[in-house]
């Protein structure tokens, strides 16, 4: 998520999301049923499906991207996972870390700007999903901030190809424009939030490589 930020209209926002969220969960491989992320600066709304995401859809969201392919890992699913959250997007995940072991998760994607000022701001139970990844047509290199997101969050950044940028730890800030600001080392094309401590159980690390694509169950 870039600049994580709440105005009333952004406000507005999340609180429908929130009511949409609680009503619905994904699949995620060692899910603690807890999983929470915060959102990006206001912008231009545009449209982009929602529910599963084809790997045409990825790769149009994210201008064709290398790390863009279909996963063969398996992920669990989570029994509860009445089905995709309406207006936002979901894909599973695959994370192998450098010593070679991977696994794999179901996460909601922001791959609007619309989507992405939203993020999962005030968001406190995805029902199974472990994270919001966030992603872009283009290279981009923006900070993100935790402006009204209560919950610690852990962020790791990807390049277009899937490699392993910088990651961050994050903590909570309330609705104040004085929020930190937590940069990449570099440019990316995908960020992914998950709950402090999650992103370490992925092997999203130095020397990690990031996939994107797959359904979840």
């Amino acid at each position: 998520m870039i600049s994580h930020g709440a105005t009333g209209r952004r406000a507005r926002v999340a609180a429908a999301f929130l009511a949409l969220l609680l009503v619905t969960g994904s699949a995620c491989s060692d899910d603690d049923g807890q999983d929470q992320a915060a959102g990006v600066p206001p912008g231009t709304e545009t449209e982009a499906p929602s529910g599963a995401l084809s790997l045409d859809d990825l790769k149009a969201a994210t201008g064709n991207a290398s790390a863009v392919q279909e996963s063969d890992v398996e992920v669990a699913e989570a029994p509860t996972r009445p089905g995709p959250v309406d207006g936002v997007g979901e894909t599973v995940i695959t994370i192998t870390d450098e010593d070679g072991n991977v696994s794999a998760c179901c996460v909601l994607v922001a791959a609007t700007e619309a989507q992405r000022e939203r993020g999962l701001m005030e968001v406190t139970d995805l029902k199974g999903y472990k994270g919001m990844l966030f992603v872009w047509e283009a290279d981009t290199g923006g900070g993100f901030w935790m402006r009204n997101t209560p919950t610690p969050l852990s962020i790791a950044w990807f390049a277009a190809d899937g490699s392993f940028v910088s990651s961050a730890e994050m903590e909570p800030c309330g609705d104040s424009d004085n929020c930190p600001t937590y940069n990449p080392d570099g440019d990316y094309r995908f960020a992914l939030e998950t709950f402090q401590g999650d992103l370490a159980a992925l092997g999203a690390g130095p020397g990690s490589k990031l996939t994107v694509g797959g359904t979840c169950p």
